[in-house]
């Protein structure tokens, strides 16, 4: 809808750095205008303070003078040609967004268990027999039933991780309920579990 008279920000030319607003903006083009150097460089100062006052905890940076220098320089376009009392060459690194970390792309068999024990159990999958794999066998066993009681609805015999653990590494690591020592694993700690989970 366009109504005469009216003048919606949606029309208006799209801000470089709209935290300092129109005003602003309108000033550093009309610096880019000016006929010498000494007149754009004598108005890019006055800019700077202002936009000092539209953003006054920039003053915490330890080089906050640089910043607004910086940000002068992008919401010029890089056309404002002065002396630059700063070196500004690096300001676009401003608007330069971090590289994206790639999600995991493979399923998870078993959810509650959580890839880090997938990747415990791959491990242990190639280590040689002995009592360093025994021991590691045993705290992932422990782990797996503190899962099972947090995210598995309260469900954890002793056979069910067995059952896990075998199947995780493919029947390569067996272990007998009946003579494998489980520590005492309570509902009640699976749930002091859950909500420290979510305080962090």
């Amino acid at each position: 809808m366009d109504i005469q008279g009216l003048d919606y920000n949606t029309q208006r030319e799209k801000l470089l750095m709209p935290e300092y607003g129109r005003e602003i903006q309108k000033m550093v083009d009309y610096a880019i205008g000016l006929p010498t150097k000494e007149e754009r460089l004598r108005c890019a100062r006055s800019i700077v303070k202002l936009m000092l006052t539209k953003v006054p905890q920039i003053r915490d940076n330890a080089n906050y003078e640089q910043t607004l220098w910086d940000h002068l320089y992008l919401m010029s376009d890089k056309r404002l040609d002065i002396d630059w009392p700063y070196d500004v060459s690096g300001a676009e690194k401003i608007h330069s967004k971090p590289k994206t970390i790639p999600l995991p792309q493979s399923r998870i068999r078993l959810r509650h268990y959580g890839r880090l024990m997938e990747e415990l159990m791959e491990k242990v999958k190639t280590m040689p027999a002995g009592e360093e794999r025994d021991e590691l066998v045993r705290q992932a066993a422990i782990q797996m039933k503190r899962d099972l009681l947090t995210w598995g609805h309260g469900s954890a015999d002793d056979e069910k991780v067995a059952e896990d653990l075998a199947r995780m590494t493919n029947g390569q690591i067996q272990i007998d309920p009946a003579t494998f020592r489980f520590d005492k694993v309570t509902a009640i700690q699976a749930d002091e579990g859950k909500r420290n989970r979510r305080k962090k």
